[in-house]
């Protein structure tokens, strides 16, 4: 197999500005499927485990795409936040758009330089955090998503309690520290302005989760000190078997809800929990794999795992990822 090589490129952003983001895969892109990885709030391409699932994925067979959302305020250097006014104008339905941007690129094989990475024959999306909610939003109403896999995703928009709201308002913003570097963002009211009048519309995750056809994978820690295991089990209508160990993007068990991976036994009816011991990022490179690359039948391709294989299971993670 090729060795897999990393591109960058730029489209232009849901506030008219830069759109920075990679892709990693070999022989250009052509004949496979792509993934698109979206961040989470605070979060940016080469946060923590994010270049890791990337490289994996393209060495799996698959081009890896990442991207920094227009309102990351991540700079051209990729890491540094340089742009705290582009952060504190961010709002989820500009997110929407950077990926329906993202998304449109792929489907035309324009992103990157000509050549560019090829049309990919199937697309996949993981999102984390806020950027799995957000995932969620696109994966609801978009054809062209072939699989998900979400990680400790958002189950809602509305995330401040009142006093916070009230300040927000007087203030005209709220300060947002970055734990990582110590730098201070101001988040001015467009997000609070979008959630509390679309929450329940047009910005519903639960509402789009219900809608969601294509196989998904929905991971999420029992002890994610950031968003509730409770907003996981919401996703999936509480069918999750927690492990107490794991956190929001770090080490330790997890709670998921998959496709048939493997063999299970069903008794009197009722599913059994299936207990794997993953490595890194297998579980979801494992759902990308099975439902975006061909299966060869008698010699001849086919298309992903058929619909009807797509059972939703609950496993039980006994090992850490490491």
């Amino acid at each position: 197999m090729a060795t897999p090589t990393t591109t960058g490129f730029e489209l232009e952003g849901a506030d008219g500005l830069p759109l920075r983001g990679e892709y990693r895969t070999a022989e250009g892109g052509e004949g496979r499927p792509a993934v698109v990885i979206c961040h989470g709030f605070k979060g940016f391409k080469d946060w923590g485990f994010f270049p890791h699932l990337a490289a994996r994925l393209a060495n799996a067979g698959l081009s890896a795409v990442s991207f920094n959302f227009s309102g990351s305020g991540v700079g051209p250097d990729g890491e540094s936040f340089s742009e705290p006014e582009r952060f504190g104008h961010a709002t989820f339905s500009g997110d929407l758009r950077d990926i329906e941007t993202v998304f449109s690129a792929l489907e035309h094989g324009g992103l990157g330089e000509k050549p560019g990475l090829a049309r990919p024959t199937k697309i996949g999306l993981f999102g984390h955090s806020r950027g799995g909610g957000t995932a969620v939003l696109y994966a609801a109403s978009a054809a062209s998503v072939g699989a998900q896999v979400t990680w400790a995703a958002i189950a809602s928009v509305n995330r401040w309690d009142t006093k916070t709201r009230r300040l927000w308002r007087k203030q005209g913003r709220i300060d947002v520290v970055n734990a990582r570097t110590g730098d201070v963002l101001p988040l001015y009211t467009g997000a609070l302005d979008e959630a509390e009048q679309q929450g329940s519309g047009k910005l519903d995750i639960l509402h789009a989760a219900a809608r969601i056809k294509v196989p998904w994978l929905i991971i999420h820690g029992e002890q994610d000190e950031s968003v509730s295991v409770e907003e996981g089990k919401k996703l999936h209508e509480g069918r999750l078997h927690t492990r107490n160990d794991a956190c929001h993007g770090c080490h330790g068990s997890l709670v998921l809800a998959a496709p048939l991976l493997r063999k299970h036994h069903v008794e009197g009816g009722q599913r059994e929990a299936t207990r794997v011991r993953p490595r890194t990022g297998r579980l979801p490179l494992a759902i990308c794999r099975l439902y975006l690359l061909p299966r060869r039948r008698g010699g001849a391709e086919t298309g992903g795992a058929p619909r009807r294989a797509w059972q939703p299971l609950v496993f039980q993670l006994e090992s850490s990822f490491e």
